[in-house]
């Protein structure tokens, strides 16, 4: 097996080459691209030339040869000459007096080496006097670099802003060079012996550092900042872990050792098992990761995002195609949730009465919303001020804008729920985002405060966007139907008017009694049957109702049920004698449809229950089932949208034309549902005291049409 001592020598050859070469390519550098007015630059390039010298010499005579060891002497020179005129760059030419000193000790200092070089060579090879020599001149090389060193770290840490930029790379260098010879002198002190390993690394050590002094040899190279990513710390950190551990590791294992006999190896044993199983378990760990990210990015970086990661992961994640499972608006939740490493989210939409609704869920589908998330008065807050709601704040009892009355209570009984992010799109609310609580807790801050409401702003303006193309489709659809009804209605009118022609020439030319009288009769009943369908089509979609009244919702209810006896048991739970202002038979059209739906999710012997309750100044009839049930989503976006319908042939007009009746009665048509559980549409209509202070006040659309007395 060859050692690393029998490698040394080839590594050293390999190593003063490289050297070389590094150290010739910078003087050519310095020597073409160089900036001309900098002070330094002639001894930057006494120093570069005499580093490749000195590689030279060491690959051809040996790092330890009398040429090669006094020309190391003229390189180091060279370099305290460099630092030197580097303390002029900073036009702090009459604060040199008191470096001059230190300079000149340094230089004496460096000149022993060549004297104790000479004694060496003249004395009898005695074996104790070489290891003082050596010593010696182990010191002396140590006191050269802590001197270059601490000269380094004044020169640096006096100059002003703009100064730095010309000092860096050229202290890096020089530090790199410095700080390498005195961990090797050090090291050679201590163990009475050059380390072969490090000597052999010495010339491609220092060969790579004169490359960074020529770097900041011009203007252009001096503005250069190495600043690693983000990703990249990250990982170095994790090395940096792992190699921790493992010495930490070896370190007890050598420790528990040195007890010798059996409870050594026995607990070396027992700490190898327990080492590793702690690795298995804390390592791959999810909450391990998130602890090292959020430490390097509260004590490595100036701010705790890479704003330009951050961006790109945000675009990514919407403009991620529709082949995936996730739909737009939970891509919206994760998208924003991805920002602050929170887990899970909400998305909250605002409806046509500025009252918020759960439209999506991502990663979170334990939480309980109701139908009605939040109220008009906290979209209103939200929208004004633009606010971001650190829900642990509002629990705290902090209030900056009113919030704390808004804040509905089961948001706040959320212990999961930790931020509440307002989409604001020119100065309109278009949704909320609900984050919960990130794996390694801590506090918002103005840096998570900012960066959440500009993606916020991005987020709104791609929802907008959306809702407006789904409006244009829906638009467009509307227009086919309607010229296909125009159609359809253009039909029927010519059908209905031929076939009232023939009854009437059948009463003047028909011979035969009884045919007349049988064909009369069918006639007028098809006529009849055509023009009240033509009526139906000519008021379809136009919200109009034929007249409003006193509608009693129990008997209502009651006939509805009747009417599905024997197909779906319908039961009625609870029917409070209750009047409603409401055009019956409109009513009765929008209850069927409500009913229906209910039967076709229901089971077979499941019952659909109505309830018929007063609800203050309103009445209110439920439809209930146990069906399949829908999701937000769904309910959101396509439950009343025309001509999207679940069930296969279905024109998927039926919610839409029965909350379109509804509210031309000056009614409200609602809906809560969950998958697995049920449904409940809900039809509230006015009162007529209710009705007739509508109408006082000229909003009521019922008591416009038709004053209830």
């Amino acid at each position: 097996m060859i050692g690393s001592a029998s490698l040394a020598p080839y590594l050293g050859l390999a190593g003063m080459i490289a050297g070389a070469a590094f150290a010739s390519g910078a003087l050519v550098w310095i020597a073409r691209f160089g900036d001309r007015a900098r002070p330094d630059r002639e001894a930057a390039m006494a120093a570069s030339a005499l580093t490749a010298l000195w590689c030279v010499l060491g690959a051809a005579l040996g790092p330890d040869a009398p040429a090669t060891a006094m020309i190391a002497t003229a390189r180091n020179l060279a370099f305290i000459a460099v630092i030197f005129r580097l303390f002029s760059a900073d036009g702090r030419d009459e604060s040199l007096r008191p470096i001059r000193p230190v300079i000149l000790a340094l230089v004496l200092v460096e000149l022993l080496q060549p004297l104790i070089l000479a004694i060496e060579m003249r004395v009898d090879p005695a074996r104790q006097f070489e290891a003082v020599i050596f010593e010696v001149s182990a010191v002396l090389a140590m006191l050269v670099a802590i001197g270059v060193l601490m000269l380094l770290h004044n020169l640096y840490a006096g100059a002003a802003a703009a100064s730095r930029q010309v000092l860096r790379w050229s202290g890096i260098a020089f530090a790199g060079i410095f700080a390498y010879d005195l961990n090797l002198h050090t090291i050679a002190y201590l163990g009475g012996e050059s380390p072969q390993v490090l000597v052999a690394l010495r010339g491609l050590f220092a060969g790579a550092m004169i490359g960074l002094l020529a770097i900041g040899a011009n203007a252009r190279g001096a503005s250069l900042q190495l600043r690693p990513s983000r990703a990249v710390t990250f990982q170095t950190l994790s090395l940096l872990v792992i190699a921790s551990y493992l010495l930490v590791m070896v370190l007890v294992t050598r420790s528990l050792a040195l007890i010798g006999g059996d409870v050594a190896r026995t607990g070396q044993v027992a700490f190898l098992v327990l080492a590793i199983v702690s690795a298995v378990i804390w390592l791959p760990s999810q909450r391990v990761r998130s602890w090292i990210r959020v430490m390097a990015a509260k004590h490595l970086f100036q701010h705790r995002y890479d704003y330009r990661v951050e961006w790109l992961r945000f675009t990514r994640t919407i403009g991620r195609g529709s082949g995936g499972s996730a739909s737009f608006h939970e891509r919206a939740v994760k998208a924003i949730a991805d920002i602050s490493d929170s887990p899970a989210g909400l998305l909250l939409v605002p409806n046509e009465e500025a009252q918020l609704e759960l439209t999506a869920r991502w990663n979170w589908p334990t939480i309980e919303v109701p139908a009605i998330a939040g109220g008009y008065t906290l979209s209103g807050l939200l929208e004004q001020h633009h606010h971001i709601l650190d829900l642990d704040e509002v629990r705290a009892g902090t209030d900056y804008h009113g919030e704390l009355a808004e804040v509905p209570a089961w948001l706040r009984e959320a212990e999961d729920a930790w931020a509440l992010v307002p989409l604001i799109h020119f100065e309109r609310l278009v949704g909320a985002i609900i984050l919960a609580r990130p794996r390694i807790e801590r506090q918002l801050d103005w840096e998570d405060f900012d960066l959440l409401r500009v993606a916020g702003q991005q987020l709104a303006s791609y929802l907008a966007e959306q809702a407006g193309q789904q409006a244009l489709m829906d638009a467009s659809r509307f227009d086919e139907f309607n010229r296909r009804m125009a159609f359809v209605m253009h039909d029927i009118k010519n059908l209905a008017s031929q076939m009232s022609l023939l009854a009437a020439n059948a009463e003047k030319h028909a011979d035969n009694p009884a045919f007349r009288a049988d064909m009369l009769v069918t006639l007028r009943k098809s006529s009849e049957k055509l023009a009240a369908l033509l009526a139906r089509l000519g008021r379809y979609g136009a919200g109009q109702v034929q007249e409003l009244g006193l509608v009693d919702l129990a008997g209502l209810a009651r006939t509805v049920a009747k009417r599905f006896e024997g197909v779906h048991p319908v039961a009625l739970t609870r029917a409070d004698p209750i009047e409603v202002v409401a055009d019956r038979e409109s009513l009765e059209q929008a209850l069927i449809h409500l009913v229906q739906n209910a039967l076709d999710a229901s089971d077979a012997k499941t019952p659909v229950h109505l309830d018929v309750v007063r609800d203050g100044l309103a009445g209110r009839i439920d439809v209930v089932d146990s069906g399949h049930g829908m999701s937000p989503e769904f309910v959101r976006n396509s439950l009343f949208k025309p001509f999207v319908s679940s069930k296969r042939g279905g024109f998927g007009i039926g919610a839409f034309e029965a909350r379109e009746m509804v509210r031309a009665m000056g009614g409200r048509l609602a809906v809560e549902s969950r998958e697995g559980v049920g449904s409940r549409f809900s039809i509230t209509l006015p009162l007529p005291e209710a009705a007739r202070l509508g109408g006082t006040a000229g909003d009521s659309p019922s008591a416009q049409q038709n004053e209830v007395a």
